[in-house]
């Protein structure tokens, strides 16, 4: 009798169990945090001009969680003013824990960066876009040169304090602006380094001891020996006799799919020792919308130590702007600095995993040059600021709009 219960019983909790399945998650959903991000409201900063020199050309953006200080880079290329680093201070009204909001975001101070001989930088000697602050109180800043006028990019450490010159990383010859064979290489003019983040140490209670951080950067468009190869000539150009028609091909050749388009992101080990390149990886932009006139990757923030992060894409056309957030992941990336050119049959890299967060033209809001991406102070509920940043252009039509977003989801 004992027996036969036993076996009802299980058989009754087998039954239970198969109908109380848990639900599935991929092996590529366990790669990914489980974030989420809130529009919460946004901003204009002020172009009114201090110490002398404009506000604008805002490209890139950094929180600094001792100083409860931002750093924005300009892009300004020394024209309009020295090239230059803006300190900005962001009040938030946390008065209502539902809806926290901007309530004030003002400059506090310009800093103009030395070039290596100690002098400022002459003009249209770089453009700087991008800006990361590390943990020995440097700003590493990003410029995507001037590859026209044969300017290379760099990717440079200044004083936090005083914007002297510190040192300078290694960029692969692959990156700098030259001619092989008759053939452009190198990074595209305006669209190099753009993207710059830090993946900051952890603990280490051992005094006068730093332990070795991680920079990742990227360009905003794939390098010139990247790009898909030529098109084949318009219909219209073969019906006008311009060029002779190619041979017939099925129905099937002629559903085409668009090329991906390849940015490189490079990561970088800084310690004690000279720095090193440890890796590059393939990250894949979106296809660029009917009509785009510029498209590419804008900023990457680093979200944790495990290889999490956040990208910002954004296109500008006959459709008007277009930006989009991303979470990507680098596990399992193919390291790609063996690979003098990413174009052609990519498939047998593995590109980043990523996937869309938000679309922010779903905000229903106008949205200006959107190219700064920062965390920011924490909110009294624990989640976590996001900002994001516009650069005006030093044009009179844009402004220098700051978009406030609750980000929750990290580990």
């Amino acid at each position: 009798m004992v027996a036969a219960l036993a076996l009802i019983a299980l058989l009754l909790s087998g039954g239970l169990l198969s109908g109380c399945s848990l639900p599935q998650v991929s092996a590529e959903d366990r790669l990914f945090l489980k974030l989420s991000v809130d529009f919460l409201g946004a901003a204009e900063l002020p172009k009114t001009p201090i110490e002398g020199v404009p506000v604008g050309g805002l490209s890139g953006l950094v929180y600094d969680r001792v100083s409860d200080r931002f750093y924005a880079i300009s892009d300004d290329r020394s024209r309009n003013g020295p090239a230059r680093f803006y300190t900005l201070k962001l009040n938030l009204d946390t008065s209502d824990a539902s809806t926290p909001k901007i309530s004030s975001l003002d400059v506090e101070r310009v800093t103009p960066l030395k070039a290596p001989d100690g002098q400022p930088y002459p003009p249209d000697s770089l453009d700087p876009e991008g800006i990361a602050l590390s943990p020995r109180q440097t700003l590493y800043i990003a410029s995507e040169g001037i590859a026209r006028q044969g300017v290379a990019p760099f990717i440079d450490e200044f004083a936090l304090e005083s914007g002297r010159w510190v040192s300078r990383l290694p960029i692969p010859d692959r990156f700098l602006p030259k001619t092989v064979n008759d053939q452009p290489q190198g990074v595209q003019d305006n669209l190099g380094f753009e993207a710059l983040t830090l993946n900051l140490p952890g603990f280490n209670p051992s005094p006068g001891f730093l332990e070795p951080f991680r920079l990742f950067a990227a360009t905003e468009a794939p390098l010139w020996q990247d790009l898909p190869p030529t098109p084949p000539p318009s219909s219209s150009a073969i019906r006008s006799g311009a060029i002779a028609s190619p041979p017939a091909t099925s129905a099937e050749t002629l559903v085409t799919t668009p090329a991906p388009i390849p940015v490189r992101l490079l990561h970088y080990l800084i310690g004690e020792d000279l720095p090193s390149l440890i890796a590059e990886h393939l990250y894949v932009l979106e296809p660029a919308p009917v009509g785009a006139l510029s498209h590419g990757l804008s900023d990457i923030l680093v979200l944790s130590q495990a290889g999490h992060f956040l990208s910002l894409e954004r296109s500008f056309g006959l459709e008007g702007t277009r930006v989009q957030l991303f979470q990507f992941v680098i596990s399992n990336a193919t390291d790609t600095s063996g690979y003098p050119a990413l174009r052609g049959d990519l498939a047998g890299i593995q590109p980043v995993r990523k996937r869309l967060l938000l679309d922010l033209n779903t905000l229903d809001i106008p949205l200006d040059n959107l190219e700064g991406l920062s965390l920011g102070p924490r909110l009294p509920d624990g989640s976590q600021t996001l900002l994001i940043l516009s650069d005006d252009n030093f044009s009179d039509v844009q402004k220098n709009q700051v978009l406030l977003f609750r980000l929750r989801g990290m580990q």
